[in-house]
């Protein structure tokens, strides 16, 4: 697929709702890479069944080294913003079953795992099938005019609700820290999550 699908219809607010109960059950510490997609261009998209993470470029032959960043020091492709996660349930919630539909959502790993700052705070790293390991970054990933032209004003509003931010229902960025071959279907594992220093009390 190398051009935008048509896009799917727009949920309403009480059919996203009703769905988020089934997002909130996603697997915490190991689940399943359910979708892989290449962006050639802005709004091109291509649905891989194999690709390959990289650290110096993300994924290969996406086109996020060409893309500029206001959060980058010098205006290029941001470092911590190679790759966007977005979790899979959330994604079949705004799209529908078309998985392809999913694509719409500009995010190159669709994962069945719990994104959220609780479980995957900045700096937890990730396993994706049996080489490649991602880190977490503290990039916030925000939705645009383009999620919600795509998905409604109804799913767009949603993931900037407080709750939805601390979900990360809009997804998360992260960086490949060791390259490796990776395809839907692999296994998704948390590797690591930082440690909270424990709060010593004043004496």
């Amino acid at each position: 697929m190398s051009d935008l699908v048509t896009a799917p219809r727009h949920r309403t607010t009480p059919e996203l709702e009703a769905g988020l109960a089934e997002v909130a059950r996603s697997p915490q510490d190991a689940g399943t890479l359910e979708l892989v997609v290449r962006r050639p261009t802005v709004d091109g998209r291509e649905v891989l069944a194999e690709g390959v993470l990289d650290p110096a470029c993300g994924l290969v032959g996406d086109s996020w080294d060409q893309r500029s960043s206001k959060r980058s020091a010098d205006g290029g492709p941001h470092p911590d913003m190679q790759l966007n996660v977005i979790n899979a349930r959330f994604a079949a919630l705004i799209a529908g079953p078309d998985r392809d539909a999913w694509a719409l959502a500009g995010d190159q790993l669709y994962v069945d795992l719990d994104l959220s700052v609780a479980s995957l705070p900045a700096g937890s790293r990730v396993a994706l099938g049996a080489e490649a390991v991602i880190e977490i970054t503290d990039q916030p990933h925000t939705g645009c005019a383009k999620f919600a032209a795509r998905f409604g004003r109804d799913a767009h509003r949603l993931v900037w609700t407080g709750p939805a931010t601390e979900r990360r229902l809009r997804g998360l960025n992260a960086r490949v820290v060791t390259g490796g071959t990776i395809h839907p279907g692999d296994a998704v594992r948390v590797l690591s999550r930082p440690v909270t220093p424990p709060v010593v009390p004043e004496s």
